[in-house]
């Protein structure tokens, strides 16, 4: 009597934890519902690019700043992420502090010196700042990515594509 009591209380046990972990997954991929701040930081990202490409400047602004925040909070909890920082120093750029903007872009580039997003935009920080020079420096790295981030940055200096900011 105790041992079925026993094994039916394992059971239990058993399917609880099954259904809790079946609740939490995404679509039976094993994973997370619960997005991360840098994702849920991305995803304003490229709301807050819709808005500024519509001149939507001020939309634009608040969610980058919404966008820092969160790249903020991802740093405190994974610091030095290559990735995370590229998208700080973006959002800090975008809300037209250069200067810091600026040293999480060369941080992030003491982690990962050849990361593709981060020597576009920090080249076209570099093109806003009139420092064409580093920015065509930035350029020669990218020169052998066969990827659109050294034509984007290439047209941002050669000016047939005008960076906001």
């Amino acid at each position: 009597m105790l041992k079925k009591y026993l094994l039916t209380f394992c059971l239990f046990i058993v399917m609880t934890i099954n259904s809790n972990a079946a609740g939490t997954s995404d679509s039976g991929s094993g994973t997370s519902k619960v997005k991360s701040d840098y994702d849920k930081a991305l995803t304003i990202i490229k709301s807050a690019k819709k808005y500024e490409k519509k001149g939507k400047t001020e939309k634009a602004i608040k969610r980058y700043e919404k966008a820092q925040k969160l790249l903020i909070k991802s740093n405190k909890k994974k610091p030095l992420q290559a990735d995370t920082l590229n998208y700080l120093g973006f959002t800090t750029r975008k809300l037209g502090d250069y200067e810091n903007g600026e040293k999480y872009y060369l941080l992030g580039l003491e982690i990962n010196p050849n990361h593709v997003g981060i020597n576009e935009y920090l080249g076209e920080l570099y093109v806003v700042t009139n420092r064409i020079d580093l920015a065509k420096e930035r350029l020669k790295i990218l020169e052998s990515c066969n990827c659109e981030e050294y034509t984007e940055l290439k047209e941002v200096i050669d000016g047939t594509k005008k960076s906001k900011y």
